[in-house]
Parts: C-alpha cells; sequence; structure tokens
C-alpha cells in the first residue's frame, strides 16, 4: 500500500537516494529542501514514470520557517505515515545566529523536534518518525544548547546528534501505545555525504547503504516495536546508544531544555 512519507534535506546525499527508492517502490514522497531552484531540479529529475513528488521549502536553522513547512504539510495532506528527519549541518561559515545560538543544535536537534511535534496530529498509531542520528555521540552542553557558549564543529555535531538521540527515546517511549513510532538511526558511519567530505576530507561509503536502513526503518515489520529506540547500522542492528541518552535525568533536562528553547 502507498504510503506519504515526508524527507527534510532530501535534495542530496541519503535524503535524496532514500526518495528515489520511496518513489520507485510507488510511494508519495514529500521532499523537503532549503533552496527552491535546487528543489525544483530534483522534483524533475525525479517526476518519472508517474512517481508522485511534492516538494516543500524552509531554512530549518529558522525555527519560524519549521512551523511554516508544518502548516504548509498540513495544509495539503490530512494525513501523514512516515517523518524522516534527514536534515543535517556539520561545518557552516558562520556556526552562530544573531541571538547566539549554535545552528548545528537548532537544525539537527530543534528543528526535527519541533517539526515531529507539529506533524504528530496528522500521524496514526501506524505511522513513524525516523530521526537520523550518527555514531557521533556526546554528552551535551546545556550551556552550549542554550548558546552560552561555542563548540568546535566536531563537538556541536556529535552533541546535536546525541541530544536527538534522547528527544527521539525520551518521546518514543512517551507515544509507544498511543504512536506514532519515534526512532533514531545511525546509517553508517562515513557514507559518502557532502559533510563527511567537508570534515574528513574522503569520499566515503555507498549513500544507498544509510538509504536503504532508512526505508527500512520507515517501512518494515523489524521496526514495528523500535519505539524509543536506537539502530546502529555500523553493527547492523539495534543497540545501546551513548549511555546519556538511557539516563532519564539528563534526557529528561535536555528535552526540557528543548522545550524551552523552541
Amino acid at each position: 500500500m502507498s504510503k506519504t512519507i515526508l524527507i527534510t534535506g532530501a535534495t542530496d546525499g541519503i535524503g535524496l537516494v532514500t526518495a528515489k527508492q520511496l518513489l520507485e517502490q510507488g510511494h508519495k514522497v514529500l521532499l523537503h529542501g532549503r533552496n527552491p531552484a535546487k528543489l525544483e531540479s530534483v522534483k524533475n529529475q525525479l517526476s518519472v514514470n508517474g512517481a508522485q513528488v511534492d516538494t516543500f521549502v524552509a531554512d530549518l536553522s529558522k525555527l519560524e520557517q519549521v512551523d511554516e513547512l508544518a502548516k504548509q504539510v498540513a495544509s495539503k495532506y490530512s494525513s501523514l505515515d512516515v517523518v524522516i528527519n534527514n536534515a543535517g549541518v556539520f561545518n557552516i561559515p558562520e556556526p552562530r545566529n544573531a541571538q547566539g545560538q549554535d545552528l548545528r543544535f537548532i537544525v539537527n536537534t530543534l528543528a526535527p523536534y519541533k517539526l515531529t511535534k507539529a506533524l504528530l496530529p496528522l500521524m496514526g498509531k501506524s505511522g513513524r518518525v525516523v530521526n537520523l542520528s550518527s555514531a557521533a555521540q556526546a554528552t551535551v552542553d546545556l550551556d552550549a544548547l542554550k548558546g552560552n557558549r561555542q563548540l568546535s564543529d566536531n563537538s556541536a555535531y556529535a552533541q546535536s546528534k546525541l541530544a536527538l538521540t534522547m528527544w527521539s527515546r525520551e518521546l518514543g517511549l512517551a507515544l509507544k501505545d498511543s504512536g506514532p513510532i519515534v526512532v533514531s538511526v545511525n546509517p553508517k558511519s562515513l557514507l559518502g555525504r557532502k559533510m563527511v567530505k567537508d570534515a574528513y576530507g574522503i569520499a566515503g561509503g555507498d549513500l544507498s547503504i544509510g538509504a536503504d536502513i532508512l526505508v527500512r526503518a520507515s517501512l518494515s515489520e523489524e521496526f514495528n516495536d523500535a519505539a524509543g529506540l536506537y539502530f546502529d547500522n555500523d553493527i547492523g542492528q539495534f543497540a545501546s546508544p551513548h549511555p546519556d541518552a538511557l539516563n532519564a535525568q539528563k534526557s529528561g533536562q535536555v528535552v526540557e531544555l528543548i522545550e524551552a528553547l523552541i
């Protein structure tokens, strides 16, 4: 049965390859991107053989545009089966906004939380939220999350991905009985994404490895009971995330701060 699936950051990398795979399977894919021209180009590229493609423009580093994105999706679709929070940033020329907040935390942690919460009314018990985590996870500095401390690219990325994994677990467990399923996934380390090339100067592995697991997490029965869990594609199975994500007190503090910041 055809499903309606939203993918953020779908104009390149794993997001684009995932979109291609889902369209080939006959699903309707809502592509999100930041650049209107690039998004239109990708839509034209993918709109072949009756593929069902729709597009939405938003800069996820601006939380008001996250709100607008959710409103636009809700105005066109009464239901949504899957949300894949794929968009992420690692190193950017200006990593802090005018308020001093780190854009890695905004794009990688706050935006997907805000978008997911806004779209929950469109999603039923069998729906799924798939959050792109990472093997890079580091203890979250609450002052840095607030914007009171500057971090290196590596630290900001690893902390923002742990914060994402923490809220995925908290929200996933809270929604366990009512749905949708919320799961975080490390797609596999050092795949050939732009941020891997930027960070490590290497070509990286085959993006379809990451896309394959995102499609499985979105659709397959093996994720039917994955609420709040973390899937590590480096080892090909569900695994324990960073210990902080299993610490209810620390996770609670992070989620409380995320709620305050959005």
